[in-house]
């Protein structure tokens, strides 16, 4: 079909005076919808405030195809359409440069940085402040110096002004080359920003001279000979009164075990570290990360709604007691290779949380899920409640209690995040209240986010700080 006819080619061909006629009609046609293009390319061009910097050919061909300056039509057909297209991307230019210029202008002091609603999660390392001041003249030794020890040395590191003062190490069969080694370099923390150095029984940080000792008795340490007051025992050997009381016997006066103990008082920072007595209080248990930070969204939960029974799934990144490939354990799940496996283990998470809170106790389980990643947990709690409630008020009173009582040990968000974003969060857990759901008015599920080695570790200093600064 030719453009404008309605006839087809046969009887064009067949009847020579209807071709004449239609020749006639597209030009007509081109002629008005040209003319029609020019318009709107001119518009289009005068909206854009570019009319006059418009390239030649975006100006004449709308101009020809108004005048019929061709005699086929043919030209103006083609560039018309051209003309207007260029003008209509001129105008939508001349637009994004206007909405540009008012964001500029509107935008920009009212800007907020994403993510700002996390809150007191993301301050890892630089600027900590510290909730417990401590004394910087108590002097403390770490005993053991895995994957704790060094996270507790690095988060100790960043604290001005140092709650204590940390002047040895018990490395066990570690060298101080290895000792110096593992503390500047971290497959899940990265490089430590600080100037690392060793000697023949000494480590450095900045310049800041730590002595390395290497005994598996505790009771023959040196504590009463270089001074040390406060033993931070995390060997994962001696997780008890009587082991831990070994360092008492070698003249230091108070010990913190970094994991579960038995046998001795258990605090959690932020739920009842106000209870340590100093005067009866010689060892004392940092209980675990998973009840660290379990135990003070339980308070909260407590508190606003009453907590009649529930459970508890954490999902936890594996740890050194996992095998690498399967092999020998006494826990055969845990005898499984840990990082080809999601391995369904036990926790005493959950009843340790009536601890701290007795209220709860008999009221609470759970179990672990150790999963192929290096670090980041997050656990799944479920609990009902004795009084009716909703999503908005189980989250405002967490939110509530992360901005107030407890800022700095538990942080709230509602970003869509995943576990590596939670990777050296100095709070012991983070509410993810998108997750946050209520059935029935009275079965609440919440679901909280913690770096089971940094969060832990944050609250080991805090522990300790407070032992410190009661001696």
């Amino acid at each position: 079909m030719v453009l404008g006819s309605s006839m087809n080619t046969q009887q064009m061909y067949t009847q020579p005076a209807v071709q004449a006629a239609t020749r006639v009609q597209p030009m007509a046609a081109m002629q008005q919808m040209n003319q029609g293009y020019a318009t709107q390319a001119q518009a289009y061009a005068a909206q854009a405030g570019r009319y006059e910097e418009m390239p030649v050919y975006e100006m004449q061909a709308p101009t020809q195809a108004a005048q019929g300056f061709t005699t086929t039509g043919l030209a103006a057909m083609l560039m018309a359409p051209v003309a207007a297209i260029a003008g209509f991307f001129a105008y939508q230019k001349g637009q994004a440069d206007k909405r540009a210029a008012t964001f500029a202008a509107t935008a920009a002091p009212s800007a907020v940085t994403y993510g700002n609603n996390l809150t007191w999660a993301m301050n890892a390392t630089t600027g900590y402040k510290n909730m417990y001041p401590g004394n910087p003249e108590t002097k403390c030794a770490i005993s053991g110096f895995g994957r704790i020890g060094r996270n507790v040395l690095r988060c100790w590191y960043g604290r001005d002004p140092k709650p204590f003062d940390i002047v040895a190490i018990n490395a066990g069969s570690m060298s101080p080359q290895q000792a110096a080694h593992l503390l500047k370099y971290d497959s899940v923390l990265g490089t430590f920003e600080a100037d690392v150095q060793y000697g023949d029984d000494w480590i450095s940080v900045d310049g800041k001279k730590i002595s390395l000792i290497a005994t598996r008795d505790p009771a023959q340490a040196p504590w009463e000979k270089m001074g040390v007051e406060v033993v931070i025992e995390g060997t994962g050997a001696f997780n008890s009164l009587d082991g831990s009381s070994k360092h008492l016997e070698a003249g230091a006066k108070k010990v913190v075990i970094t994991a579960p103990g038995k046998n001795c008082p258990t605090y959690v920072c932020g739920v009842n570290e106000g209870d340590y007595n100093p005067e009866t209080d010689n060892v004392v248990s940092n209980a675990s990360c998973t009840t660290n930070g379990m135990s003070s969204v339980c308070k909260v939960l407590d508190e606003n709604f009453g907590i009649e029974y529930g459970t508890m799934t954490t999902t936890h990144s594996y740890t050194g007691d996992q095998m690498i490939l399967d092999g020998r354990h006494s826990d055969l799940r845990r005898a499984r290779a840990g990082a080809m496996n999601i391995v369904p283990t036990s926790t005493g998470a959950a009843k340790a949380v009536a601890l701290v809170l007795p209220q709860l106790k008999g009221k609470l389980n759970g179990i672990a899920l150790r999963v192929p990643t290096p670090n980041v947990s997050i656990v799944d709690l479920v609990v009902k409640t004795a009084k009716q409630t909703d999503k908005d008020a189980v989250n405002a009173a967490l939110k509530k209690a992360s901005e107030g009582e407890m800022k700095g040990i538990l942080g709230y968000t509602e970003e869509p995040l995943v576990s590596s974003d939670f990777r050296q969060t100095d709070v012991s857990s983070t509410i993810d209240g998108q997750l946050s759901m209520v059935m029935g008015g009275d079965m609440v599920k919440v679901v909280m986010w913690y770096d089971n080695e940094w969060g832990y570790s944050q609250r080991v200093v805090d522990l300790t700080a407070i032992v410190a600064g009661k001696l």
